[in-house]
């Protein structure tokens, strides 16, 4: 089999079905991801370890190939000119190869072609700060920050720095300038590469993932000493992400951490994305800014109180999972049972509904 075309019609495959992901296993045949539904490729046969294992090399470059040797995993981003990129993750599985792959546009959307709110317009107009996009894995928090990035890309002259793995949406220089640096081939770490920020002139730094106390640290910094920085965590809600960060760091330092995250956050978005009744996928987000009294509560460790404050700051422009959800079933874009289906209440969410 000639594996290097056999993954060019795969990937074809992948942007003529407008599919989100491709899964190559052993065992199966190749299966896309389509409105968040698997399907198998019935028409093409079960893969072999060693068709596994062609199609994952077909994707590698000899040095990414000696790596996944010992790493046993690598993440990295792949670009098939004329077709579109995509952000790959191959890693081993019962001994074999195996990959995931994730289709992102050539284009960087905007908040509003997202279906995002147009309160997250403030925070592109924001000079420092710390910003979170939160949400569980593969529901459009990368689009997000693209989108709010490249916003300020089109609307200010700044130097934007982004720390990604893998980098996925490229954005072109406009008003701003823009450096993006990859994990591994341009950077060895997060907490490293976000150090060296600090010696580069930025003023808005973007941190693909915060995955250490060492990391998370820096960033907060950042966000105090003048910086705009945006950064994702794999959280459900503001009130979990407030609680992940702190959590990260031991007893004695925690006190520290509430304290400047009291003074230096923005806001948090928490989305989630819904099948639409249009066989599409929409966002629905819980939406938190700080204000003073969200301030009092995370410096006196009453992050569970938050959803109390969201619920009654719709005119500061916060609003709950359960208010975007309803709102999106008032509009008639998701169904009662999606939105039921990714509510963290639906029970409230049901009262919520009837009375609209």
């Amino acid at each position: 089999m000639d594996y290097n075309n056999y993954i060019q019609q795969l990937l074809y495959l992948v942007i003529q079905k407008n599919a989100s992901d491709l899964h190559i296993i052993a065992g199966h045949p190749p299966v896309l991801r389509i409105n968040r539904t698997l399907m198998s490729l019935g028409k093409e046969k079960d893969l072999s370890i060693e068709d596994a294992h062609g199609l994952c090399c077909a994707l590698m470059s000899d040095v990414q190939k000696e790596k996944i040797l010992i790493d046993k995993e690598i993440d990295f981003s792949y670009d098939f000119p004329g077709v579109g990129r995509f952000r790959v993750n191959i890693y081993y599985q019962l001994g074999t190869l195996a990959a995931a792959l994730r289709s992102v546009s050539n284009k960087v959307k905007t908040i509003e072609e997202l279906g995002l709110s147009p309160q997250l317009y403030r925070f592109t107009k924001a000079m420092q700060g710390f910003v979170l996009i939160t949400g569980p894995a593969s529901h459009g928090k990368s689009t997000t920050l693209a989108a709010i990035i490249n916003e300020i890309n089109k609307t200010r002259p700044c130097n934007i720095i982004t720390i990604e793995d893998p980098i996925e949406y490229i954005f072109d220089n406009n008003k701003a300038i823009i450096n993006q640096r990859e994990l591994n081939s341009d950077t060895l770490s997060f907490s490293r590469a976000l150090k060296s920020t600090f010696r580069e002139d930025p003023d808005v730094i973007m941190v693909g993932e915060m995955r250490d106390p060492e990391t998370i640290a820096t960033a907060i910094t950042a966000a105090e000493t003048g910086h705009l920085v945006f950064a994702t965590l794999h959280t459900n809600s503001a009130a979990q992400s407030i609680n992940r960060i702190v959590d990260a760091f031991s007893g004695e330092q925690q006190n520290q951490i509430r304290a400047q995250l009291a003074s230096s956050l923005l806001g948090i978005v928490s989305q989630r994305l819904i099948p639409s009744v249009d066989g599409n996928v929409v966002p629905a987000c819980e939406l938190l800014f700080n204000t003073q009294a969200v301030a009092n509560l995370i410096r006196e460790n009453k992050a569970h109180e938050l959803s109390l404050v969201i619920d009654t700051s719709a005119d500061l422009g916060m609003i709950s999972l359960n208010r975007s959800l309803s709102e999106l079933v008032r509009k008639k874009i998701v169904t009662t049972e999606n939105a039921l289906n990714y509510s963290p209440n639906p029970k409230e969410l049901k009262k919520i509904i009837l009375q609209q």
